[in-house]
């Protein structure tokens, strides 16, 4: 039995397409949801997994609907081949169920894992790259010495709370204690020994 599943990620958008797509496919039973790829609990997919049995296939109109990633696709047609079930994707025209359509899709991840590992090693070289002409990576910190030095002097007001000081300086309590760990008391100890 082929079981459709089709999936979009917001209210504003229909499934419509896709479930048409899936019934022309043959699919006896469609199971549709709107939740975002990245989500990693998506109740539509687990009843039509919960409802399919050994020798069914589950289709979908395009890979990304049913994973966001190729580990997670990958895993999910692993754990299908597991309990005897098919996959089929149309759009891609891989269909797990022939030993072309596991090639394919063999193929599909061996790509995607090559495209991650080349993504990795620019992003190294870039950054090696900017060390190298004196940049520093990573996002600008939130507060800067000056603010740090505001937080201190107001932190030794006793009337003044870490929440107050953070809200005058447009930070949150979090961030002011990772600028500042030990909050209160590392201000005294700061004071004592100036």
């Amino acid at each position: 039995m082929n079981i459709g599943y089709a999936r979009v990620s917001s209210d504003e958008q229909k499934p419509t397409l896709q479930i048409d797509a899936l019934k022309a496919a043959g699919c006896e039973r469609i199971f549709d949801e709107t939740a975002s790829g990245a989500k990693s609990e998506r109740p539509g997919l687990e009843q039509a997994l919960d409802f399919m049995r050994p020798g069914d296939t589950l289709v979908v109109w395009k890979l990304d609907r049913l994973a966001r990633s190729m580990r997670q696709l990958i895993d999910t047609v692993e754990l299908l081949q597991s309990k005897g079930m098919g996959f089929r994707s149309l759009t891609e025209a891989i269909d797990t169920t022939t030993a072309g359509g596991m090639l394919v899709f063999h193929i599909f991840g061996a790509l995607a894992e090559f495209e991650r590992a080349i993504i990795r090693e620019r992003t190294g070289a870039g950054l090696e790259a900017a060390r190298a002409r004196g940049r520093k990576g990573g996002r600008p910190p939130k507060m800067s010495t000056a603010d740090l030095r505001i937080a201190k002097t107001l932190l030794r007001n006793q009337d003044i709370g870490v929440a107050d000081v953070a809200r005058r300086l447009g930070v949150s309590p979090a961030t002011l204690y990772r600028r500042l760990p030990g909050g209160r008391g590392a201000v005294r100890e700061d004071a004592r020994a100036e």
